[in-house]
């Protein structure tokens, strides 16, 4: 194969990888959001004085007597375009890292790579797309918890409507800068890095013994994780969604915390400047003396109760379009 024809596969594969990374995330988002709004209205009361909720399903009540369908999936559009950038940046920066390293060592591109290597691939990946999710998922914490502050009154007494995504973006902007889309990145880098490799390792592992264990019944010697079986990609997918969220939960608890931080606890300003926001590891000490270990992990059991079925979805959509399609 000449060079022009290798760049045009590269071309093409990188495409499809976009491609059923974004379907793969956008069916998984629309799933979960109700889920992840409510992990993260949990994880901003843990610095409140009095809680607004007690538990997930006292969250998923109040949002669904109060706001209704809406409330349930407010915000939505914010992570639809998150899962687009971050199930096609991941998926496409995996296996083009997973390559890099395989140069590196001087294997042939077709050998399977080690878990040490997938790790490391994986790692990789989710450092790039942490520096495209932080300003999405900004977006998306501030609007998950509008409903829980005071309506904005006009002069006629009559309640404003919540700012959008565009709006919220704009608001960003102009208060705190091109920097500011970026707060709570230490959070998301943190979960994105290391996350990423417990899922990516996690699905990879399950699936070869699901493949080995159904050839070794069958008689057959050879074990190759691109035959997967749906259910097995499903089953796969689910354990490494467990493993993501439950690798660096704290890391997500404080990014939250951060980002819903001018919305929930306000500080006025001083002279028409804003006060300096506290830092990654300010923020960790004041939510861990707040409550502990506890606090620090708000909301998680139903962040993986619903990562679990998510995670299933998304490898199953991938995983099936890429034997359909290659």
């Amino acid at each position: 194969m000449d060079d022009s024809q290798q760049l045009k596969s590269s071309a093409l594969r990188a495409a499809k990888d976009i491609g059923y990374g974004i379907v793969a995330g956008i069916a998984s988002k629309i799933f979960e959001h109700p889920f992840d709004l409510t992990k993260v209205r949990l994880q901003s009361q843990v610095l409140d004085a009095e809680a607004r909720f007690s538990g997930p399903i006292d969250c998923l009540n109040k949002t669904w007597r109060n706001e209704g369908i809406r409330g349930l999936y407010r915000g939505l559009p914010a992570p639809i375009v998150g899962a687009m950038a971050e199930n096609a940046s991941l998926f496409l920066s995996y296996r083009e890292l997973q390559e890099i390293i395989k140069r590196v060592n001087h294997q042939h591109l077709d050998e399977p790579s080690t878990m040490p290597q997938i790790a490391l691939a994986a790692a990789g990946a989710g450092a790039i797309t942490s520096f495209l999710l932080t300003p999405i998922e900004l977006v998306k914490c501030k609007m998950q918890v509008q409903m829980l502050v005071a309506p904005v009154l006009s002069a006629s007494g009559v309640s404003q409507p919540l700012p959008g995504p565009i709006a919220v973006f704009t608001s960003v902007l102009r208060d705190s800068g091109v920097r500011g889309l970026w707060l709570g990145h230490t959070g998301t880098f943190i979960r994105e890095t290391g996350g990423t490799a417990a899922w990516f390792t996690t699905k990879e592992f399950v699936a070869s013994l699901l493949v080995a264990r159904r050839h070794t019944k069958s008689g057959l010697t050879s074990a190759s994780p691109s035959e997967l079986r749906p259910w097995e990609s499903a089953v796969s997918g689910a354990c490494a969604g467990a493993s993501f969220n439950l690798a660096l939960f704290p890391a997500d608890t404080v990014k939250s915390a951060m980002q819903t931080e001018e919305e929930l606890r306000p500080v006025a300003k001083v002279l028409g400047k804003t006060p300096a926001r506290s830092s990654f590891f300010a923020t960790f000490k004041a939510m861990y003396r707040a409550q502990g270990i506890k606090g620090l992990y708000a909301g998680c059991g139903i962040t993986v109760a619903r990562s679990v079925p998510s995670s299933a979805i998304i490898f199953l959509i991938y995983d099936g379009l890429r034997q359909r399609f290659g």
